[in-house]
């Protein structure tokens, strides 16, 4: 099935229950990429991506197309990300990837080329590792406007209609993310 996102929503609002595959097979990498930088874990992102689905299957009529669906979208990941990352203290953290599991999720997340230098591709991962730790010191709010600002390109308007936020307030939230980040990644330089 071929159209625009719009489209397809709008099969799945006339009843075509096969149409909402076509937009999770579009995006769920995506969301997947965001809800594993806003979680840290791989586990919890896919129970977030897959909390995502299910919700905006539930609320697709809710849809109205002022903004993109993937804004909607993400939105809605975002707020499964932050119900998820609110429980943790009540049930314990789920343990974090081991080296080897973690590396090989963020090859698949960079996608490094392969004539890459090895040398660069192992400090590149180390970077990401650190930065992924910065990461966790964050907000919630923050971690979320920084990975869609930085990570997935978004516009500060589109961080702002997903996290309800003004322009004024989304910039701010990616500045403090930027600044807390630069302060803990300069300590452990």
């Amino acid at each position: 099935m071929d159209g625009t996102d719009v489209n397809v929503v709008t099969l799945v609002q006339q009843g075509d229950r096969d149409a909402f595959r076509v937009l999770v097979e579009r995006h769920s990498r995506a969301v997947f990429r965001v809800a594993y930088r806003l979680t840290g874990h791989e586990q919890d992102a896919e129970d977030v991506v897959q909390e995502t689905f299910l919700r905006a299957y539930r609320q697709i009529g809710q849809f109205e197309a002022r903004s993109s669906f993937a804004t909607w979208l993400y939105r809605i990941a975002f707020n499964c990300a932050h119900d998820l990352l609110r429980q943790r203290p009540r049930r314990g953290t789920r343990p974090s990837l081991d080296d080897h599991e973690a590396g090989t999720l963020r090859a698949e997340l960079a996608d490094p080329s392969p004539e890459a230098d090895p040398a660069q591709v192992l400090m590149s991962r180390r970077l990401g590792s650190r930065l992924q730790s910065a990461l966790s010191g964050l907000t919630t709010q923050e971690r979320a406007a920084f990975v869609m600002r930085h990570y997935e390109g978004l516009s500060i308007d589109e961080i702002g209609r997903t996290l309800s936020l003004g322009d004024s307030a989304a910039k701010h939230s990616v500045f403090r993310a930027v600044r807390k980040l630069r302060l803990a990644l300069a300590d452990g330089a």
